[in-house]
This record gives structure tokens, sequence and C-alpha cells, in this order.
């Protein structure tokens, strides 16, 4: 395995955390180890990516905002930034009066960051970009749990029972951060748990870059000494309508009269209570069918030798096809992905006359996409099967189909150009991405009267979807590029060690060798989303990543540095 910043060669099981185990069965809900991993400031860490002058910078992401104006709201800030009074949700003119533009300072980006003289950097939201980086993300996410459920751009629950045991929880965890932190430059909060909810508190309990464990029969302590206002669902209007009633804590609502929280509040205030005692029957599932499925392989560098390329794709091919059939899943598209140096990301896909089962088509129509690359060096290659169909249709006869026909002809191919950071390139890009939608989250509803029952989409569009203003909306995806900067990660545990990460993060490096089978792993891209779905629910929640084969219990999952066709 390669380093993606000292660009040192070491073993697989350097990285390991714990012995490799054989395996463990379990089936009391008890023995569920949960995971919740929230992307720390998600979308101002992106800008640093590209931007990496900005590290350590108080820094402003506007949704609605364009240079020079005053326009707009804030979508998220940096730690810094917030340190000046700048809040999620603000306007961008109260933004300004408490942190200046440093556009308009003289010194520009030397300008004091610190003191009463601090400057701020200020960027447009810039969702395509955004969403580019989400998928990189959630391909590790879903390579590293058997069951992940996307709840936004920026976090997710990973039910990883399956993967490890309690009593090396912790550096599994670790390694989910470390492999975010290598492959992709950015910082993660996560919160391990035996129920949903109390992973979500465990994250939210440590951030920036934390790493908390709360084990079994420690639920109830961990909750009970936390202001009323940190248990997840609960936001500013329902704390202080718990308070008024003498309740403070989460001891305060777990101690109080079963009867008496029903009759003030409902089911839904019974449903707090539960989550108060510890108690949360949800289960972590996946939620909407792929839109698309895709393997990809880093080719150890920028490689010059086209057949090597070639055969690459064909072995890709074969495995994304492979995939589809197991899954029952008929495709109407093909596509291949390209990303030659420094990270110019190209997209070529070519459209069928109808959905199609077949192997040898998609490695026809792979290898044909590929001949434009010929003169290219790529570092990374993929293939793509997409508008997929699972419903018990007539598959189509393609008939003669051959690489001359018309759906060949250059008009009718799908082409997109090398991207640049943010622009919606994909040849599928309305096929593939998910509904535009508004920045905010919805508003907090006030417990209800007697008979009122929580849904999903009411108490949980506060305990999933981040009542806090800051959580972060997706909209369209594309292809592009994007450059890594350096951080520096401070992280603690609740019950453990701190975590411990690089202090500079990631730049990408290739993998050791394009020789050899390939390191590959593999994506499904979500369906648009479902009624009742919560708008900061689209890019992470509407359905399962293509993920590899189980690893063994204890045994991190491979570390190729993959991204999702956009």
């Amino acid at each position: 395995m390669t380093d993606r910043v000292t660009g040192a060669y070491y073993e697989d099981s350097t990285v390991q955390q714990g012995p490799t185990l054989p395996g463990v069965e379990t089936g009391d809900d008890e023995d569920r180890i949960v995971l919740h991993v929230d992307l720390d400031c998600f979308y101002a860490a992106c800008e640093r990516l590209r931007e990496p002058k900005l590290a350590g910078k108080p820094l402003v992401v506007g949704m609605g905002y364009e240079g020079g104006q005053p326009d707009g709201a804030v979508a998220t800030a940096s730690y810094e930034a917030r340190e000046h009074g700048v809040e999620s949700a603000q306007a961008i003119s109260t933004a300004l009066e408490r942190l200046p533009r440093a556009a308009d300072h003289p010194d520009g980006i030397e300008a004091e960051s610190d003191g009463p003289d601090a400057v701020g950097y200020y960027r447009p939201v810039d969702m395509a970009y955004y969403q580019e980086i989400a998928a990189e993300i959630k391909e590790i996410l879903h390579n590293c749990a058997e069951t992940v459920r996307e709840v936004s751009i920026d976090e997710a629950y990973l039910d990883v029972t399956d993967r490890t045991e309690w009593s090396v929880v912790e550096g599994y965890a670790r390694h989910v951060k470390q492999r975010i932190d290598r492959e992709v430059g950015l910082t993660a909060s996560v919160g391990v748990a035996p129920t949903m909810h109390a992973a979500k508190v465990a994250s939210d309990h440590d951030k920036p870059d934390g790493l908390v464990v709360v084990e079994p029969g420690d639920v109830e302590a961990f909750l009970a000494p936390l202001p009323i206002d940190d248990l997840h669902g609960i936001g500013p209007v329902t704390a202080s309508t718990l308070r008024e009633h003498g309740i403070e804590t989460v001891a305060d609502l777990a101690d109080a009269d079963r009867e008496w929280v029903h009759e003030q509040w409902g089911d839904r205030g019974l449903e707090l209570y539960e989550r108060a005692r510890g108690i949360d029957p949800r289960s972590v599932e996946p939620r909407g069918r792929p839109k698309s499925l895709s393997r990809e392989s880093s080719l150890g560098g920028a490689e010059d030798d086209f057949d090597a390329v070639e055969q690459r794709i064909r072995t890709l091919a074969e495995a994304v096809a492979e995939r589809a059939r197991s899954k029952e899943a008929l495709y109407r598209t093909i596509g291949i992905k390209v990303v030659t140096p420094p990270f110019d990301v190209n997209t070529r896909a070519q459209s069928l006359p109808g959905p199609v089962d077949d192997p040898d088509l998609v490695e026809t129509v792979a290898i044909d996409l590929l001949e434009e690359f010929e003169d290219a060096t790529p570092r990374k290659v993929g293939v793509r099967v997409s508008n997929l169909s699972f419903a018990d249709a007539d598959q189509s006869t393609l008939g003669g189909w051959d690489g001359d026909s018309t759906a060949t002809d250059p008009d009718d191919r799908e082409a997109v150009e090398p991207a640049e950071v943010g622009t919606d390139a994909s040849a599928d890009s309305s096929m593939d991405s998910p509904a535009d939608s508004p920045m905010e989250s919805p508003p907090e509803s006030p417990l209800g009267s007697p008979g009122d029952s929580p849904t999903e989409s009411t108490l949980d569009s506060s305990a999933e979807s981040t009542l806090d203003s800051s959580a972060e909306s997706p909209a369209a995806s594309s292809t592009g590029s994007h450059t890594e900067s350096p951080g520096a990660p401070s992280t603690t545990s609740f019950t453990t060690q701190s975590t411990e990460s690089p202090d500079t993060p990631p730049t990408e490096s290739p993998n050791t060798s394009s020789a050899g089978p390939p390191d590959e792993s593999s994506t499904e891209s979500p369906d648009d989303g479902q009624p009742g779905q919560s708008v900061l629910d689209r890019v992470w929640s509407d359905g399962p990543a293509e993920r590899a084969d189980p690893e063994p219990i204890g045994q991190p999952p491979d570390q190729t540095t993959l991204s999702e066709f956009e």
C-alpha cells in the first residue's frame, strides 16, 4: 500500500487496528455495533482541498452568495470563523459585520486571522464539487460496512456488526477515519454505540476529528448528564418546552413518569423518553435502489502502456456486468471514466436502444470509448452501467448492434470533456444526480399533543437531518478535479485513547503497481429522494452504494482510493 502523503510503501497490516478475527456471530440487538460518521465543516473542508492556502483561516461558505456582495446566507462556517460569531443560517451581511472579507483587505490572504483585526474568506456554495468529494467518501464507507444509511451529504450510519467486535471496535473506527483522511484529505468525527441515536450523540460529543466509543451497558450513563438539547431530535423549541416543565438534562427526561410524558406530548414524547433511557430499536437500513453501478481502479501512477489500460478496462467491465446481473439489473447506458494527471476527470458514455443484460456488450462499448484516450496516461480508470431498471421488464434485444451502428455515431454518444472544478460535466447528470433541494433543514416542530405519532420525517427530521442549520444539503453532481490541503487533526475518545491521524492530510498517490489484479471497488449511485424525505436526505440517504464483498471480522477493507462516477 502506498501512503498518499509520503509515497512510502507499507503492508496493509500496518494500518490494521487490533487482531484479525475469524468472525463473530451476533444475534442480540445489544451486540449491534453502529458507527455514525459526520464530516467536519464539510463545505469549508472541501474548499480547503482546492485552496490549501485557506487552511487555518476563518472561512465562510455562503448559499446564494456572490463574490463581493452581501447577499445570501451562511451555509457553513469553519471553526475559526465561528470564533468570531459567524453561524450557520446567518445572513451574509451579518457575517460580514462580524468578520470582514479578506478580499476587502489590502493585504489579502496575508491579513490577520485572529484578534480584533481578523478577516475571513468567503466562498459561494459549489454543490457539484462537494458531491464529487462526497462520492469518494461514500465509497469508502460502503467498503467499510455491510449496511450504510446515508443521511445527508456529510453524514452516514454504518452497521459494522459483521466486521468487528466491541473489543477492537475503537481501532476499526479509527481505521475508517484514517481512510477518509488519507484517501480524500478530510476529517470526520465518529461515534460508536449499540444504537443509532447514541452513535449520533457520541459523534457530536467530540468535534472536530473526534472518536467516541459508548459500549453496551454504558449508553444511559453516557447520555444522562448531557443537556436536554444534546438529545438528538430535540431542537431549541422542544428544549424550551421541556425546560418549562423542569427537564434540564437527559437524565431528567429519563427519570420522568412515562405516563406523564405521554399525556403531555403524545407518542413523540414517548420516543424521546425512550431515547433518553438509551433505547432505540431502529436498525441501520439503506434507502432506495441504485441508479448506476461502477467499478474503478487505480493504475499505480500515470500509465503509458495502453494495452495495460485496456486490460484493466476489460477486467472492470466484466466485474461491473457481473454485479449488475447479481442484482438483476438491466442497463441502458454504458460508460467509462478516465482520470489523467494531475486530476482531470474524463467520462464518456454510450446510450443503448433499450435496457440489456449483456456482459460482452459492456466490454465492447467500454473498449470502444477508451480508444479516444489511446495517447493519454491515465492514473485511474473505471467502468459504469447506468439508467438501471429492476422491474421484470422484457430485456431489449439489440439486433444487429455493433461498433459501426448508428448508436455509436459520435453525435449520439454522450461525451464529457475534462471538467473544471464545480462544473456539471456528467454525461448522465440528469439521471444520476439527486434533485436539487434548498439549504435549510425543515423547521423543528414542537412536541405534539397526545396521540401524535412521530415518523422518521418528523422526529427524525431532526434526528437524522441534523436540526442545527449547519447541516448541508446536496445538489446536482458533477465531475471535476480537486487538490488536497494540510490540516491538524486533534482527537479524543469518550472511553478510549485519543485517535491518531497524520499531521498532514493526504494528497493522492498511486497504488503500488499496475500489474496484477486491479484493486477495485464499486459504487451504486442512488435513486432520487422519496416522499416525506428531509430536504437534507439526498446525496447520502437515497440508496446503498455498491460495496465490496465482506472482509473478515476485524480485517480493514482494501485501501484503494476510489470515487464514484459523476
